[in-house]
């Protein structure tokens, strides 16, 4: 990979990188050349080639959301002067009508911290790459190396086909360490958006799940996780958190005591300057029946956390959104936000 470099906006004055298209203060346009119409959605995995996915983060031209008046050139507007909601605070991906995910800032957070990266193969239930981070809302930039870090374990986990030496056991070993160098590359990404001599470097969780032709590899880092909700078995965890909460409740202490506590969301481990491991635990499972794979961000699981009443959360959200999986994203979204939106909030799905 190679280094961002840092500079100011020539409009505001504001901090801007040379990957930015648009500043993030005022909405300047940097680097008019490179703009394009391109869609925050990621295209198939099987296309020849596949163009990073740009999320636009100039503001909204349409109605102020606070008094219906016209936003300005400069991001606010005319009538009220209330700053336009940035594009990156809600912003959905939808590679295949099978795979979709929407992130959103939630209701109490000032930024979005969370992201998401996914890819699929054009037929239903055949490839899919869900990558979410979450950064950690006490370090700094963590916005900025949060969506990083979920591109870059995308772009690696994209790279091709795990064949192993033609058995499932070495098939499965091949996407474990594919999986393992994606988080590799996430880590590295989070490092790039960090600047040496940070107070509070850049920190991020990383979950991601990969399916193959019916095997399902999750591994994660930190509290975001995966689930596979077969429609007819018991639903399965995918993935353990690294969390104070989780280490209470290995202890014996009951999950709702352990996850409401006062250090509940303290992680053990996580991507960044300071971590002190990001190799990702890993879990492979062969899958049997259709179902739902899901893969969010403690902004969803918070207010819905074990297995058993988040599948029945899913299936019947999924069943009122007519199964289409980003309507069932969206309105997973919608819901963590009524029961009060106090994280910002990340959901990615596939119907397999």
């Amino acid at each position: 990979m190679t280094s961002t470099t840092h500079t100011v906006c020539p409009s505001c004055g504001g901090p801007v990188s040379d990957a930015d298209r648009y500043c993030e203060a005022c909405g300047t346009e940097l680097n008019p050349a490179a703009a394009g119409a391109g869609s925050p959605n990621t295209p198939a995995l099987d296309t020849d080639t596949e163009p990073t996915v740009e999320i636009n983060t100039a503001p909204p031209v349409g109605p102020c959301v606070s008094c219906g008046g016209t936003i300005g050139a400069d991001g606010y507007c005319e009538t009220c002067g209330a700053k336009a909601a940035k594009v990156r605070d809600h912003f959905s991906e939808q590679p295949s009508p099978w795979v979709a995910g929407v992130c959103d800032r939630g209701i109490r957070h000032a930024r979005n911290e969370d992201a998401l990266a996914i890819a699929a193969d054009a037929e239903p239930g055949s490839r899919a790459l869900l990558v979410v981070c979450d950064g950690v809302s006490s370090s700094l930039d963590s916005d900025v190396a949060s969506l990083a870090a979920a591109r870059a374990a995308r772009d690696v986990l994209t790279a091709g086909h795990a064949q192993g030496i033609g058995t499932e056991s070495s098939r499965a070993s091949a996407i474990v360490a594919r999986l393992k160098a994606a988080a590799d590359a996430a880590s590295d990404a989070v490092l790039e958006n960090t600047s040496p001599d940070s107070p509070n470097p850049a920190s991020c969780t990383f979950v991601a799940a990969v399916l193959e032709n019916g095997l399902l590899v999750a591994g994660n880092v930190g509290d975001s996780r995966a689930y596979w909700f077969p429609d007819n078995s018991a639903p399965v965890a995918l993935t353990v958190d690294d969390s104070w909460a989780a280490e209470l409740i290995a202890t014996g202490i009951p999950r709702e005591q352990a996850e409401s506590g006062p250090h509940a969301h303290a992680i053990t481990r996580w991507l960044g300057k300071d971590a002190p491991d990001h190799t990702p635990r890993t879990t492979t499972l062969k899958v049997a029946e259709p179902g739902w794979l899901l893969v969010c961000s403690d902004g969803l699981w918070n207010y819905c956390s074990e297995a058993a009443p988040l599948a029945d959360l899913v299936r019947q959200t999924a069943a009122a959104a007519g199964g289409e999986p980003l309507a069932t994203a969206a309105a997973l979204v919608d819901w963590a936000n009524a029961q009060g939106g106090q994280d910002n909030i990340t959901v990615a799905l596939a119907r397999i």
